[in-house]
């Protein structure tokens, strides 16, 4: 159902992914959703209640940012919210489903929103944002909770002030420019008072005879009143939401996790990819032409630990790796068709940065094309702390079915993730990922294998 703005729809599924698409190209700005978890009051009741790049998952785990994906082979782009509306809180009464850009939406073409039924794929209702001109934000939508049914209502409200001033707007707390607070100023000593002038000596009293006391009471026990236990120290408030990204370029292409303090923990690798407008190459139109979801595209690692051990992890022969043994990296899933909202995932365990000397993250096409010529790529690593890390591939010109990603290196206790983009033509008879590690000096051995 398409609805109007203003106009909303029943929504029956208990399960729902509601996805904000819109046209990619060389000339739009990339576009991020969120979604914000909303008491009757119209406000969230903590920071938690933000959903977004940088906090992909709700504390309840009802709602989740799933990621972008490429849609066809047209240069459409969606980014996906999974919503489980049978699990979201009492307390919320409406889930806003909002957009903000690094340029305008008037830059932006078709975009729109849509629910679907999580399990079918049915469309429940649709969208379409027309007339944006320098908006930087929009509430698109929102699920909103009537008498324990569900409904979605088409919003389309414009924000010129960005994500952050949508999300101050709801009571997040913004994590501003500047948020170190300046050091404290040392006191300056204080000088000494002069010395005071010593009174004259006084004549001591006589002392006069004491009056007898009078005779005690009787003594009565006496009840003290329990110590009162000490007041407990106002609980630390919570530190601000950070909006921040880090994009990787030729002219600053690398960042030190290390610094970030990202030492611990898990961190995600999604790669995600676009067809560039007009298709070129094996993206062509017409008869003969392939379509983006039907390549077969590997995200892989090689891998090399600091006591000499190497390996790789990748869809083939089943080698998905590990994240609590070595090499403590593991590959989520083989997404053959591109049907996956999540993508393929890389999720590295930075508990054991020690062990590790160098990983090497790189994407080969299995099948279904020969060359990334015509394609658009996005790499974002996630780390534990700090913002994310965006790499973004260079237009391929070569007819390469390797592409390498990133290089995160362990040198003198420091991890750093240097882009790559890079893409590789394997020589006669040298298998993809051979060539890989002829390219970066991983010194394995290499035997022809498939996928089960």
């Amino acid at each position: 159902m398409t609805l109007q703005k203003g106009a909303n729809a029943p929504v029956s599924s208990t399960k729902v992914r509601v996805e904000l698409g819109w046209q990619g190209g060389p000339e739009a700005p990339d576009v991020d959703a969120s979604a914000l978890l909303l008491t009757a009051g119209g406000k969230v009741r903590s920071d938690d209640d933000f959903v977004f790049y940088n906090q992909p998952v709700h504390r309840g785990g009802a709602v989740r940012h799933e990621g972008k994906r490429q849609e066809g082979t047209g240069g459409g782009l969606i980014e996906t919210i999974g919503v489980e509306l049978s699990a979201v809180e009492q307390e919320i009464a409406t889930v806003v489903v909002a957009a903000s850009t690094d340029g305008t939406f008037g830059q932006v073409p078709g975009l729109f929103v849509r629910v679907l039924d999580a399990v079918s794929g049915a469309e429940t209702a649709r969208f379409d944002a027309t007339g944006a001109t320098s908006e930087t934000a929009f509430v698109l939508g929102e699920l909103y909770r009537r008498n324990d049914a569900w409904k979605f209502r088409a919003v389309g409200q414009g924000y010129s002030s960005g994500l952050e001033g949508l999300a101050t707007d709801f009571g997040i707390t913004v994590e501003g420019p500047d948020e170190t607070p300046a050091p404290p100023q040392a006191t300056p000593p204080q000088q000494a008072p002069p010395p005071q002038q010593a009174p004259p000596p006084q004549q001591a009293p006589v002392p006069q005879q004491a009056p007898p006391p009078p005779p005690a009471p009787p003594q009565q026990p006496v009840t003290q009143p329990a110590p009162s236990a000490p007041a407990a120290p106002p609980a630390p408030s919570a530190p601000p939401v950070s909006l921040s990204k880090i994009t990787l370029t030729k002219a600053a292409p690398a960042v030190s996790l290390t610094k970030q303090g990202a030492t611990s923990g898990a961190m995600r690798v999604n790669l995600s990819w676009s067809a560039r407008k007009p298709a070129r190459g094996w993206l062509k139109k017409g008869k003969g032409a392939v379509r983006l979801e039907n390549v077969d595209l590997d995200l892989s690692c090689l891998w090399e630990l600091r006591n000499g051990d190497v390996g790789i992890v990748h869809p083939i022969n089943n080698r998905f790796g590990s994240f609590e043994q070595p090499p403590y990296v593991r590959l989520d899933q083989d997404d053959r068709t591109g049907s996956s909202a999540a993508g393929e995932n890389l999720v590295i365990n930075l508990d054991h940065t020690a062990e590790l000397k160098r990983l090497l993250v790189f994407v080969v096409i299995y099948a279904g094309a020969s060359s990334f010529a015509g394609l658009d790529g996005v790499a974002t690593l996630y780390p534990p702390a700090g913002p994310p890390i965006e790499l973004h591939l260079d237009e391929c010109t070569v007819a390469s079915p390797v592409a390498a990603i990133a290089l995160i290196e362990n040198t003198g206790g420091e991890l750093t993730v240097r882009r790559e983009a890079k893409f590789i033509v394997p020589p006669p008879g040298i298998l993809k990922q051979q060539a890989v590690d002829m390219e970066y000096g991983w010194g394995m051995t290499w035997n022809r294998a498939g996928k089960s």
